[in-house]
């Protein structure tokens, strides 16, 4: 256990004691009640020191925690509260607190409807009723999508990171003529532009498994789940979104933006390492050094005709290659037949 989780208990039942007006309790009697308070818990023996407890009523007694208790010392060798109405399950919540707890309130009431997040419910209904939230609009809306395909698989795919669990996947990219099965062991879930994916090993290989096309997932209890190192600010450094190359490494791209449209990118940058490089003839130019993958380009492409890559060759003729196809798209369109509406 915790020892954050076996103070909270030795607290809790330091606070049972001193409300008990029929029996007097010395610190020995204290000592005795947390140790058999946290044997039942842990269902082991738990023996607790003196100093443990004399150092839990400092605490208690002090701002600390918030809890202020007015622990007090009678006929020398007694504890109990000075105000017999006092628990630490009564604290006074000031306006601040019951103003930051009512914002945490709405951020999580849009987390309830999500599978991953279903033991919240019973929580953020007692939220409400403490701070009285329940009638107040949201401020604050988090950009989701609940219908999205896969995420039925976030619960067990959590819970075998969390647990070191060994997968067996049916899975089958947009790609693929064929489904196949993958045994892989888990490691990271990772949320990109409103969409999920696994991180996981596959034999040597670090693999990015789309939820959305995970056709059944499965504990396999049967194969140990080998340990291997993985470090996910280290894996995604050098990229924007999620797809990413062991063979490829950073490459500096310079691209320019024209106008007002640049201070988007100036407030929210495309990657942890751009830089400014120059402002001249009303247009900004920026440096990244990324790995090119599709979502760089689905990025830049975002921009029309605003951003103009300059450098590297490869992703600036890749990028032109799409402009031209997509103006042909809208070329052929004219003489296209819609389907009806």
């Amino acid at each position: 256990m915790s020892s954050n989780k076996n103070a909270l208990i030795r607290y809790k039942t330091i606070d049972r004691c001193l409300r008990n007006k029929y029996k007097k309790y010395t610190l020995e009697d204290l000592i005795e009640e947390c140790s058999e308070a946290l044997f039942e818990f842990e269902g082991k023996e738990a023996y607790v020191s003196k100093r443990t407890i004399q150092l839990d009523i400092q605490n208690m007694r002090s701002e600390k925690f918030g809890y202020e208790a007015p622990i007090e010392v009678y006929d020398r060798k007694y504890y109990r509260y000075s105000d017999p109405e006092y628990s630490i399950h009564n604290i006074a919540v000031n306006e601040n607190d019951l103003k930051a707890m009512n914002n945490a309130v709405q951020i999580l009431k849009q987390f309830k409807d999500f599978s991953m997040f279903k033991d919240l419910n019973g929580v953020i209904q007692k939220l409400e009723n403490t701070v009285h939230s329940a009638q107040q609009q949201s401020i604050i809306h988090l950009d989701k999508n609940e219908r999205l395909k896969g995420l039925e698989y976030i619960d067990i795919l959590y819970n075998a990171i969390l647990n070191k669990k060994t997968l067996g996947l049916v899975y089958k990219s947009f790609k693929a003529r064929e489904e196949k099965k993958y045994i892989v062991f888990p490691q990271l879930l990772k949320e990109y532009n409103n969409r999920w994916f696994l991180i996981c090993w596959y034999g040597d290989a670090l693999l990015n498994l789309a939820l959305d096309r995970i056709i059944s997932v499965q504990i396999e209890e049967n194969i140990p789940f080998r340990e291997r190192e993985f470090n996910a600010d280290r894996f995604f450094s050098e990229v924007i979104g999620v797809t990413t190359s062991r063979e490829q490494r950073g490459q500096n791209v310079i691209f320019s933006i024209k106008g007002i449209h640049a201070e988007y990118v100036k407030t929210k940058p495309f990657h942890h390492t751009q830089e400014i490089l120059e402002e001249k003839d009303g247009e900004t130019y920026f440096r990244i050094r990324v790995q090119l993958n599709f979502e760089l380009e689905r990025v830049i492409l975002g921009f029309g005709d605003y951003i103009t890559v300059h450098k590297p060759n490869r992703l600036k003729t890749r990028i032109k290659n799409t402009l031209e196809r997509a103006v042909k798209n809208y070329e052929n369109s004219e003489i296209k037949k819609l389907p009806q509406v």
